[in-house]
């Protein structure tokens, strides 16, 4: 940040006179309230996408604690509201979970033996009642075109700010089939857990149990944990596994966080680099499974996707445990796209073997930082002069096109303005092109905040709730 622009910033913070001291909140939850208490009606209903889309779907589910078996009915999807009478019941596993808002039961069931490219109606079972009948698609056996959403964090503020992301990125673009979240879905700190993940389930409403998703676990969905003996460990919260039944494809350990899908023609890969940077070892068990899995890889596209950037773009920070241990496999295996988070800024770049950000316009991995929800960073000088795209202070969606020969990338805000876009072409050599369309004539996104938080930070995102 340039000394001119802190100086107006102090000098607007000083006419302001002193914020008023107050406890932030994070949620619009009312101190007291237990908006978010577990009831007899099905509720966080969600699908999971799994490892082979085209024939089966998971879908996790809560409950009170009076719900003991997981039960849900699936059909094909025909015209007529006798969905029940074709319905087959399929049952699953429940996990008894206690948070400040009590106990509760998290219901999840597979559906298999399911037909490609085929529409479902599903509904799943509370106490004594059934939520409301939805439906989804199966993938297609082979490769066809296809959308989906990518989304950085969301985090603070979640009900109050990401509703209008995700639920716009649905309105104005075509029914994605997949949506992507590239860690810290929720912020996890102070103890209040399940609020959070309440509001996160309530910003995407119906969309979680219509659009399968690949949800990839960030810093913030780890907590620390105290045994007797007063020693804190860092862990997995309790509860992440307990709403999301990933495909548990990964390496033995990691089998919550790290995972694979494939979907028509593209092979998606969650990795899990808060452990990476945590323990080196768990960086290099991780490499050592990404790079069999792409070494035997057959799909046209790979799409990666882990919390941490790659090259960062805020203020202060960096990974080069990430760089030293996966970046390679990315080249040597050709990886296409990474999707990340962690930065709370937007960031993009091309990264070849020589090492500059565009060569000739031939392309190795791209990679892209992003950010949905309302904490936001500030970018560092070395990624504004290093990356093509950076931006302060925007909360952004991603809309992602899968074609044959292109993967075709937009990044807007929130209010629909393209941001960022670029197409990664691939040519009959079997090399990638990058086609820029960033467009032109718009300025760069920064900070305008006259009260900034820290000198790093444009938003803390928790002062947003009031």
């Amino acid at each position: 940040m340039s000394s001119a622009r802190l100086l107006v910033m102090l000098l607007v913070a000083l006419c302001l006179g002193p914020a008023v001291a107050h406890e932030p909140r994070n949620t619009l939850v009312t101190p007291g309230e237990h908006r978010y208490r577990a009831s007899a009606d099905p509720d966080r209903v969600i699908l999971v996408a799994d490892q082979h889309p085209w024939r089966s779907q998971t879908v996790n589910w809560r409950t009170n604690h009076a719900v003991t078996e997981a039960v849900a009915q699936i059909t094909e999807a025909h015209d007529t509201p006798g969905l029940h009478l074709t319905a087959r019941t399929v049952t699953g596993t429940v996990r008894p979970r206690t948070t400040e808002n009590g106990l509760a039961h998290h219901h999840s069931v597979t559906f298999d033996d399911l037909r490609p490219d085929t529409l479902y109606a599903y509904r799943v079972r509370g106490q004594g009642t059934w939520s409301e009948w939805f439906q989804f698609r199966t993938a297609k056996r082979g490769f066809a075109p296809f959308t989906f959403f990518y989304f950085g964090d969301a985090q603070n503020s979640v009900r109050s700010h990401f509703s209008r992301v995700i639920r716009e990125a649905f309105m104005e673009h075509t029914r994605p089939a997949l949506m992507l979240h590239a860690g810290d879905l929720v912020n996890l700190r102070a103890g209040i857990h399940d609020d959070e993940w309440g509001e996160w389930f309530a910003a995407g409403g119906f969309l979680h149990a219509m659009v399968p998703s690949i949800p990839v676990t960030g810093n913030h969905e780890f907590v620390n944990e105290e045994d007797e003996a007063g020693h804190r460990t860092r862990v997995l919260s309790h509860l992440w596994e307990a709403q999301f039944t990933v495909p548990g494809n990964g390496p033995p350990g990691l089998r919550d966080t790290v995972y694979f899908v494939e979907y028509q023609g593209v092979l998606f890969v969650a990795l899990d680099s808060t452990r990476a940077l945590e323990d080196e070892s768990l960086a290099v068990l991780q490499a050592q499974w990404l790079e069999q899995l792409l070494r035997e890889n057959t799909h046209r596209w790979v799409i990666v996707s882990h919390h941490h950037p790659m090259q960062s773009v805020s203020l202060g920070r960096d990974n080069p445990m990430l760089r030293e241990h996966w970046q390679p496999l990315y080249q040597r295996y050709g990886v296409d796209l990474v999707l990340q988070g962690h930065d709370h800024t937007y960031g993009r770049g091309a990264n070849v073997p020589e090492g500059s950000t565009l060569v000739d316009n031939e392309v190795g991995t791209v990679y892209v930082v992003s950010v949905a929800g309302p904490k936001m960073y500030l970018v560092s000088a070395e990624a504004r002069q290093d990356m093509t795209r950076v931006g302060e202070e925007v909360q952004l969606y991603q809309v992602i096109g899968v074609e044959e020969d292109r993967l075709r990338f937009e990044s807007r805000t929130v209010s629909g303005q393209l941001y960022d876009a670029f197409d990664i072409r691939r040519l009959p050599d079997g090399r990638n092109t990058l086609i820029d369309k960033m467009p032109a004539g718009l300025l760069e996104r920064l900070c305008t905040n006259p009260a900034q938080p820290r000198p790093t930070r444009c938003w803390e995102g928790t002062e947003l709730v009031d």
